[in-house]
């Protein structure tokens, strides 16, 4: 096989193809290789009018896939890179990066780039590789990165823009037909393939050619009607004459995902797409075509293939909302900032079908003019251009607002339209205004939080904010801070109140000044107005006023034990009604011991009983009354005043001996003496110390007992014996005071004194006996508990005598007679239950039958109720005594045979009696079925219940 070379170009049917491809516009596919693309593709959109409408975004991508973060790069160059009018080399062109995402895997990646003029560095950055000419024009290529470590492969589009560049040809109808007359008279351009070195037959030897030139990428437009599938280029090898050849394309859109979207004829060479393109899901694909024999074998090196979607105008731009909300304070200047509106277009923002251009359409109210606001086209920025913005005339304009992309050109962009929203914020311009000049008002007398009159104010600043909230403060008349000013949150009124009693007497009427303002500061500019001072009138009511004490309370000091009709004090009343005249009168109110009267008509104090100042009413040497003074005012008033007496002690109670009883040893022990002291209801100096001392009678006093003084409190009780008799000893003691005179005191004591054992107590014999108790009062206890204790006795003794009795009473009726086997009998009084109480009338023979024969024919049980009255019968007692029991029921028997009407019970039948009169007929009449004499032996074996039975027809012996 001879050495060839892979080569592509594009198919000579291109032109056909293309006239099939886009109908009515054949001509524009052949002149991609000499002007503008993206201009050609834009005048024949505008010509045959594609198709256009918006498509979704991009679809949401994984949450994180290694590979480059977007499919298109659109970096824009500025022209400060430029040196003169080229770039020189390994100049970086611009800030933005193209990002690649490792998803912190560490994977040490390479960039490679589809054109030898620009390059990519590590960091993403675009540079370029060699000093270029200018960029006239916008230039895209493919960039690919490789895993250093393994296979992986990931691969973007990235196209350089310079910055501000103008368009080639203006959109107007002349440069469209200009542009169109270029498309139509060009050739399509020739693909020539780079060569790499091959290895030929012997005859032409090793030989190695350079890579000449790159292979353009192939330039499809998006949205494409078709029909399909559309030939793009035709792949062909040198050596396709000499032997079979076959050819097959590789990558994202053939037969990897998403795959289908090209293919190639593998005899011809020709590939296809096979159906429309979008930029906005793919902007760019990189295949790999390859060329193998008949066996397989590679002839030739793959060659890579860049196809590029060509942009059209098929997105509607989008705002980010619907409403926009915006604001901006009244009174603002010209060029005032108000709020920013966004709108974005998915077409590629590099060309006019991605430049959006922003334009008011409408605005409402028209107040106070039409045009109150203006908006930047490029960056949607809505800023004020007049002056005259009221919030109290117009509190909100409604705007409309239009995004175009094609720069805004009207005749060929797509629109969009939002709303803002703009609210005039409120200032403070507008100063708080009272409703008149003057106020005026009555308060009466001596009342507080009475609100005297209401202010009111208005203001033209939105309602309740610090712009509106009225602030009141009284400048001048009320130096002693009677009134106070409260605002009303909701209507903003001023309420002015009183907040300390004003005395008709002193001031009978206030004149103020009021000043009301705003709790925000007026806006720059904004000047008070007069109408926000007031004077504010106020008259004072005179009203009864109660008598005051003056001293309330009031204190004197007084001894107690002042004897009864001593005038203490005069406790008298003013009334403050200086200009009426008006009688006091007093009156008792408390006086918990009674001991006080007052004079009705001056107030005087006198005495009623002696003051004691150990009263149980005096609290702390001090003793509290309160009176009552009261005038003939209409209505009247009265008013209160306590009185307040200090009691000065005298030494007027004696001292009372502690303890007053006690017990001692009999014989002379530490324990035989006894601790005393005294207690005295005085006060000091009138208490202690105290004098304790024996009296001289009797004599048997001081001849047993002795008394040595401890302190000036305690003294010591102790045996002057060494032994004395176990008995209770009266002791009498003196106790005086140390009062001026002294007080005293003749107290007693009870001392037991009894034997004590080893610790010094008193053993139970001898407190038995220091008790009192003698031989004569125990015996009498003694026979107290035989006499008890007898009597219980007896009484358990007649309690068995009366249960024999009891039950040695015969029964009613014969053991032999007796014919209920069920019968019950209970150790207890009474009849037993209720179920066991039977009326034995219904087992007894009638003493006359003439009830029964009398009955009318057909009646022939007597258990039915006879229309008769009923017997009575006799009432038991509620608590019977036990001997009536057997009385009781003979009454109720007897009663009951006598009762034709008692009915049957447990549902006891009574059937009629043979004999006279019954219409049964006898029973001796029937006859025994059975033949010969029966054995009736065996009921002899038959239990106690049946030997009655077998007595009779058993022929056994008689009991």
């Amino acid at each position: 096989m001879g050495t060839g070379f892979l080569r592509t170009e594009r198919s000579s049917s291109s032109s056909s193809s293309s006239s099939t491809l886009f109908p009515q516009r054949h001509f524009c596919a052949r002149q991609f290789a000499k002007m503008n693309v993206g201009c050609v593709i834009l005048a024949c959109t505008l010509l045959v009018g594609a198709s256009s409408g918006s498509k979704a975004g991009q679809p949401l991508k994984p949450p994180c896939r290694p590979g480059f973060s977007q499919n298109f790069y659109t970096v824009i160059v500025s022209r400060d890179v430029l040196h003169g009018q080229s770039i020189l080399k390994d100049t970086t062109l611009s800030s933005e990066r193209v990002k690649f995402e490792d998803c912190q895997r560490g994977r040490e990646v390479g960039f490679v780039s589809s054109d030898p003029n620009y390059s990519v560095r590590p960091d993403g950055s675009v540079y370029a590789e060699r000093e270029l000419a200018n960029l006239s024009e916008p230039v895209q290529f493919m960039v690919t990165a490789r895993g250093l470590r393994d296979a992986h492969i990931w691969e973007t589009t990235v196209k350089l823009a310079l910055a501000g560049h103008p368009h080639p040809l203006a959109l107007t109808k002349g440069g469209i037909e200009e542009m169109l007359s270029r498309a139509w008279d060009s050739q399509p351009r020739v693909i020539k393939f780079s060569r790499k070195h091959q290895r030929g037959s012997s005859a032409n030897g090793l030989r190695r050619q350079k890579r000449d030139w790159v292979i353009p990428p192939i330039n499809v437009p998006e949205n494409s009607r078709g029909p399909f599938p559309h030939m793009l280029v035709r792949i062909r090898s040198d050596q396709d004459k000499a032997s079979g050849i076959r050819y097959s394309i590789t990558g994202a859109g053939a037969d990897q995902p998403p795959s289908g979207i090209y293919n190639i004829d593998p005899i011809s060479g020709n590939m296809f797409v096979t159906q429309p393109l979008d930029r906005e899901e793919r902007a760019s694909f990189h295949l790999r075509a390859h060329a193998v024999d008949m066996n397989g074998n590679q002839v030739e090196n793959p060659i890579d293939l860049y196809i590029y979607v060509i942009d059209m105008n098929d997105n509607r731009p989008e705002f980010l909302n619907q409403v926009y909300n915006g604001s901006v304070a009244e009174g603002s200047k010209p060029g005032s900032s108000v709020m920013q509106v966004t709108a974005t277009d998915s077409d590629d923002s590099t060309t006019a079908n991605g430049m959006v251009r922003y334009r008011i359409l409408s605005q409402t109210p028209h107040s106070p003019i039409p045009n109150m606001f203006t908006i930047n086209s490029e960056t949607g920025d809505i800023v004020t251009v007049a002056a005259g913005l009221d919030r109290e005339k117009v509190s909100q304009y409604t705007i409309i607002v239009q995004a175009t992309d094609m720069e805004g050109n009207l005749n060929f962009g797509l629109s969009n339209t939002a709303t803002a929203l703009i609210s005039i914020t409120d200032i403070n311009d507008n100063p708080p205004e009272l409703t008149v000049r003057t106020f005026s008002g009555e308060v009466p007398e001596n009342k507080v939080n009475v609100v005297v009159t209401n202010l009111t104010v208005v203001d033209r600043d939105q309602p309740h904010s610090p712009n509106w909230n009225a602030v009141y403060r009284i400048v001048s008349g009320d130096p002693s801070g009677h009134f106070t000013i409260r605002t009303n949150p909701i209507t903003n009124e001023g309420m002015l109140t009183v907040v300390k009693p004003v005395d008709f007497e002193m001031n009978r009427a206030f004149m103020l000044t009021v000043v009301v303002s705003n709790q925000a500061h007026l806006a720059s500019g904004i000047q008070s107005s007069l109408q926000s001072t007031a004077g504010v009138t106020i008259s004072v009511q005179d009203v009864n006023e109660p008598p005051v004490f003056p001293v309330n309370p009031k204190m004197i000091r007084f001894e107690e034990g002042v004897p009864a009709g001593t005038t203490l004090t005069v406790f008298a009343a003013q009334d403050p009604d200086h200009f009426i005249h008006q009688i006091v009168r007093y009156s008792k109110l408390s006086d918990p011991a009674n001991w006080l009267k007052i004079n009705r008509t001056n107030g005087q104090i006198t005495t009623m009983a002696l003051l004691d100042r150990e009263s149980m009413y005096v609290k702390n040497n001090v003793y509290e009354a309160t009176f009552l003074a009261f005038d003939n005012g209409s209505p009247q008033a009265s008013g209160t005043g306590t009185l307040q007496i200090y009691l000065i002690d005298v030494n007027d109670n004696a001292p009372v001996l502690i303890p007053r009883e006690s017990q001692v040893c009999a014989f002379s022990h530490p324990n035989s003496r006894v601790n005393i002291t005294a207690a005295d209801a005085d006060a000091d100096p009138n208490v202690g110390p105290f004098v304790f001392e024996l009296p001289s009678f009797p004599a048997s006093v001081r001849r047993n007992w002795t008394i040595s003084r401890l302190n000036g409190d305690y003294a010591q009780l102790r045996l002057k014996l060494g032994y004395l008799e176990a008995s209770v000893y009266e002791i009498p003691i003196i106790v005086s005071d140390s009062g001026n005179p002294p007080l005293s005191n003749r107290s007693v004591i009870r001392v037991k004194v009894c034997p004590c054992d080893d610790n010094g107590d008193c053993s139970a014999t001898g407190a038995v006996a220091a008790a009192g108790l003698g031989t004569g009062a125990i015996i009498a206890i003694l026979v107290c508990i035989i006499i008890l204790l007898s009597m219980v006795l007896l009484f358990v003794v007649w309690m068995k005598r009366r249960e024999k009795e009891r039950q040695a009473k015969p029964l009613l009726i014969d053991p032999e007679d007796d014919v209920r086997d069920n019968i019950l009998k209970y150790d207890e009084e009474g009849g037993g239950e209720e179920d066991q109480d039977y009326d034995l009338s219904q087992l007894q023979q009638p003493e006359s039958l003439d009830h029964i024969i009398s009955k009318p024919a057909g009646v022939r049980r007597v258990d039915e109720r006879p229309v008769i009255a009923e017997s009575q019968y006799p009432v038991r007692p509620s608590l019977p005594h036990p001997g009536d029991i057997g009385d009781f029921i003979n009454d109720g028997l007897r009663a009951a045979d006598n009762d034709p009407t008692a009915p049957p019970y447990d549902s006891l039948l009574v059937f009629d009696y043979e004999g006279s009169g019954s219409t049964a007929g006898s029973v001796s009449s029937l006859n025994s079925t059975s033949s010969g004499d029966q054995d009736y032996d065996y009921l002899n074996d038959w239990g106690p219940r049946f030997k009655k039975l077998a007595d009779l027809y058993g022929g056994g012996d008689d009991d």
